[in-house]
């Protein structure tokens, strides 16, 4: 299916044909994604998001409206990376595309203008179907125990994404289990069907740096402390992550393994004592 597109060094425009009589034509697609309505999820300094509906059809709508530099300066201070708008996203996205992860589908992404901190842009994503975060969907099973093969089918997927991510130089930033929806048509199949989203923060590189594997997964660590996970799944995850034998990924890894617990546990207290 063909989209419309442009692109100029200044100017940016994907619309797949489903929004070319909202977006597309004539007409601005900056102003008429401005003038989208509809639930409003985040509405940030320079960022909103929204879900809306068109034609019978659900999506999502991520809109920048340009940070300034201030927040630029404020993050690059702290030795972060500035997130300047949707195009971070969308990169992300593509880049999951490729390696077969299940992510959100592009339905439209533009951007304009070559200062960074008044660039505009927007990322259009279809709604995912019917699906529960794992956050929700696991903080269940300390009262409702699952089954140990569904259990053990959802830790081997979680860690096979995160290894993927990670091998292929990609890191997320804000890897929480809330992060991971679980397509509900596909819970009961050998196959659990898990959406990772929110990418807007995640970084591309040839290859992720050590630092930046340890704070993912110490993140997804963090997140999962309080769903009652046994010491044989931990053992499973880092037995699927590292793609080793388990007694050698315990053993030269050690020290990676040492600081995720001990980054968790300091995130873990933290969010506590809030």
């Amino acid at each position: 299916m063909e989209s419309l597109s442009m692109d100029s060094m200044a100017t940016t425009i994907e619309i797949r044909p489903d929004l070319a009589d909202l977006l597309g034509g004539n007409q601005d697609p900056f102003a008429s994604a401005a003038a989208i309505e509809g639930e409003v999820y985040r509405d940030v300094k320079g960022r909103r998001t929204l879900r809306f509906s068109h034609n019978n059809h659900s999506y999502f709508i991520k809109i920048h409206q340009g940070v300034g530099w201030g927040e630029i300066f404020k993050n690059l201070l702290a030795l972060r990376l500035p997130v300047i708008g949707a195009s971070n996203e969308y990169f992300a996205i593509k880049a999951l595309e490729r390696l077969g992860v299940p992510t959100l589908s592009i339905a439209a992404f533009a951007r304009r203008g070559i200062n960074p901190a008044r660039q505009q842009s927007f990322l259009v994503t279809d709604e995912l179907p019917p699906s529960v975060n794992l956050e929700e969907y696991c903080g269940r099973w300390p009262t409702a125990r699952p089954s140990l093969r569904h259990k053990r089918q959802l830790i081997r997927q979680v860690a096979r994404t995160s290894r993927t991510l990670h091998d292929n130089g990609i890191n997320h930033r804000d890897y929480y289990l809330c992060h991971f929806h679980l397509d509900l048509e596909t819970i009961s199949t050998d196959q659990p069907l898990l959406y990772l989203i929110d990418l807007h923060r995640a970084q591309l590189r040839a290859k992720t740096p050590r630092r930046w594997r340890l704070k993912d997964i110490a993140g997804l660590y963090f997140s999962a402390l309080d769903i009652g996970l046994t010491r044989a799944d931990l053992l499973t995850f880092i037995r699927e992550y590292t793609g080793m034998p388990l007694g050698r990924a315990l053993q030269d890894k050690a020290a990676f393994w040492r600081v995720v617990e001990r980054k968790a546990l300091q995130l873990y207290a933290r969010e506590q004592r809030r």
